[in-house]
This record gives C-alpha cells, structure tokens and sequence, in this order.
C-alpha cells in the first residue's frame, strides 16, 4: 500500500507564503501545505478554464481555515473539518492553515503547471 507522511513528502515549494510537501501515491498527490500569509490566488488561476481551479481536491484542514469561493456560493472549512473542493472552485488561504490534502495527480499537474505560468509572467 502506498504511503508518505509529512517529514517523508519532498519539499516542493518554499516560498514565503507557503510551504509546500507533495508526494505521489498510484494515480493521486498527496500535498502537506503550511499556509504562512493570508492569500487570494484567484489572479493565478486565470489562465484556467473559466478562471477557476478545474482540478477536485479531498481534505484535510489540520489548522487554521479554508475558502472555497464557487460562482454561486463559497464554502469554508476550519481546523478538523474533512472537505470536497469540486472543479471550478478558487480557494481562499488564512495565515496559520496547514491542510491535508488529495488530488489526482494528472489533473494537478496541468493546474500546476497553468499557475507556474501565470507566476512566470506576473514576474517578468
């Protein structure tokens, strides 16, 4: 059975804003990410259709707090809660959130790779 924990997940982003642990397990991503700052990422996802996340996410929210904003509603979760962030959803990040969370790992990729684009060119 496939497995990681936190100190085992490779360290993929250490940015000020966030700290970032990913492994693959079979056709998932399991990601340990420390939230230092408070942030509204909706500006990298515009190169995504509809300018939304279209990758779903399964979690955890070990601490801190989590919105979720859909065209229609926004949806929050706080420390212990276990959530569901379908396609089309842009989060919304608090200082102190640590979250748990699971992603197919092709469908992440594609996002990720669509938000280091859009990093690329807010830099350049």
């Amino acid at each position: 059975m496939p497995r990681t924990s936190k100190a085992e997940a490779p360290l993929v982003l250490d940015e000020p804003a966030i700290e970032g642990r990913y492994a693959r397990l079979d056709g998932y991503t399991v990601g340990f990410e420390t939230h230092k700052e408070d942030a509204d990422p909706a500006e990298l996802f515009r190169g995504l259709p509809g300018g939304r996340c279209p990758c779903p996410h399964w979690g955890l929210v070990a601490t801190g707090r989590v919105v979720f904003r859909y065209a229609d509603h926004d949806e929050e979760f706080r420390a212990g809660d276990a959530y569901y962030a379908a396609p089309g959803h842009l989060p919304l990040i608090f200082a102190g959130t640590e979250l748990v969370e699971f992603s197919p790992a092709a469908e992440l990729e594609r996002t990720m790779a669509a938000i280091a684009r859009a990093l690329q060119g807010a830099t350049a």
